[in-house]
């Protein structure tokens, strides 16, 4: 795996060089965004870090100018902030991670490694958030004949909506009145339907269609 990060301090640029490298993981650090975007064309790369908050350009802009110079690499913010309308705006504007930078070292390689495979990761400690999400969510972009929910039915539509709000198999069972082997089996059959790999997946896509709506 080949990492890009793009970050301004450099304190923190050379503590997450030192990390990965260490854990035999190729990155190439910059802050500067125009070096960044230059790297991450010549094709060498297999994600991009984003630091969300820079002085010159923000994270999110500095993701679309590299989708707007062609990039098909996954692209992650590893952030600071924990604030909910920031964690919406990224997985909106198509980052395929959110990751805080107190995280465990281990931690971010095993959610990197996820990301390169294919799958869409959240800091844990940002479940409240999406459910936050969740709730505020309004009908504009509700389900429509061609949303790649129509094929859940209303029983695994509302698990999904438990699942955005970060509730386990047992607690979803216990409030839905039926067995945790039941939950398991429509959590599967949610993952199927929708093409994805994870609950974290699951969630994050009931969050950016704004699917589930709480009165």
């Amino acid at each position: 795996m080949r990492v890009l990060m793009i970050d301004d301090h450099a304190l923190f640029r050379e503590g997450i060089i030192s990390l990965l490298e260490r854990r035999g993981i190729g990155i190439t650090a910059t802050g500067d965004s125009q070096e960044g975007i230059e790297v991450a064309m010549a094709g060498e790369v297999d994600v991009i870090l984003l630091d969300l908050r820079m002085p010159e350009i923000s994270g999110l802009e500095l993701m679309q100018k590299l989708s707007d110079a062609g990039n098909q690499k996954p692209v992650v913010m590893l952030t600071t902030s924990s604030e909910t309308h920031d964690l919406a705006d990224a997985l909106r504007g198509g980052a395929k991670g959110y990751l805080l930078k107190d995280m465990e070292p281990d931690a971010l390689v095993v959610a990197l490694s996820d990301i390169v495979a294919g799958k869409t990761v959240v800091a844990p400690d940002l479940t409240g958030a999406l459910a936050s999400l969740v709730q505020d969510g309004d009908s504009s972009n509700a389900q429509t004949p061609t949303s790649p929910f129509s094929t859940l039915t209303p029983r695994e539509a509302e698990i999904l909506c438990h699942l955005a709000e970060g509730q386990s198999n047992k607690v979803i069972a216990r409030h839905l009145d039926i067995s945790d082997g039941t939950v398991k089996l429509h959590v599967k059959a949610i993952l199927r339907k929708l093409e994805v790999h994870s609950r974290v997946e699951a969630a994050v896509m009931a969050v950016e269609r704004r699917f589930c709506q709480r009165d």
